[in-house]
């Protein structure tokens, strides 16, 4: 059998913790191996148990999410974890700033349960999580900072710009290949492409980097 999926659920509000890692672990493969209440136990946590995934909150005390999300996963880490960015708040600039430090996903607490499960899998399994709805957040009132983009300096032909496009707006690769009418596998290719060309980790980086050019208004 293939060993479950290791979780680390970080989150300062105890009944919080205890719910999470109740719904986790009744799930045959998957573990919770680690719980803690704050970003620096998360950040140690991480070190010694190893976890696939770290469930992370934003808001806590002695170091948030965010910046223990830069620790575990930002740029220049050497083995970087995957981390899920389960959060109440539902701010641009937070979802921003947690895709920033290097975070796989961002779901809100009050998603389904299933809808957790599902995003603590796709991250483990190296794909990205990214709702529409959360995509939109970053073309609200903190996309007026990014700086405008010149597609010149983007190093991606017309069809590879279009789909980083499709990419950046929150669509997923059946939807991107109904729109520009090509296969699901093309599709697909176009998107590894992409990520090798740019130096990107997954979706998610490539969604920040679309919206930090100015690509998508």
């Amino acid at each position: 059998m293939t060993a479950p999926i290791r979780v680390l659920v970080c989150d300062d509000q105890a009944l919080i913790r205890t719910g999470f890692a109740t719904i986790i672990d009744a799930q045959p493969d998957l573990e919770v191996v680690g719980e803690c209440g704050d970003g620096r136990a998360a950040v140690e946590l991480a070190g010694r148990l190893e976890p696939d995934v770290v469930v992370m909150d934003v808001r806590m005390p002695v170091l948030d999410g965010i910046e223990a999300t830069r620790l575990l996963a930002g740029a220049g880490v050497a083995d970087p974890v995957k981390v899920l960015v389960v959060t109440t708040f539902n701010l641009d600039e937070y979802v921003y700033e947690a895709l920033r430090a290097g975070a796989s996903g961002f779901l809100l607490k009050d998603a389904p349960p299933a809808q957790l499960l599902h995003g603590i899998r796709i991250v483990a399994g190296g794909a990205a999580l990214l709702a529409p709805e959360v995509t939109r957040q970053l073309v609200g009132r903190y996309a007026a900072r990014i700086r405008p983009g010149n597609e010149a300096e983007v190093p991606l032909a017309p069809r590879e710009l279009e789909v980083l496009r499709l990419i950046a707006e929150g669509l997923p690769n059946s939807e991107i290949a109904a729109a520009l009418v090509i296969s699901h596998e093309t599709v697909k290719t176009y998107v590894s492409r992409i990520l090798t060309k740019l130096d990107l980790r997954d979706r998610v980086q490539a969604v920040v980097y679309a919206h930090r050019r100015g690509l998508v208004t």
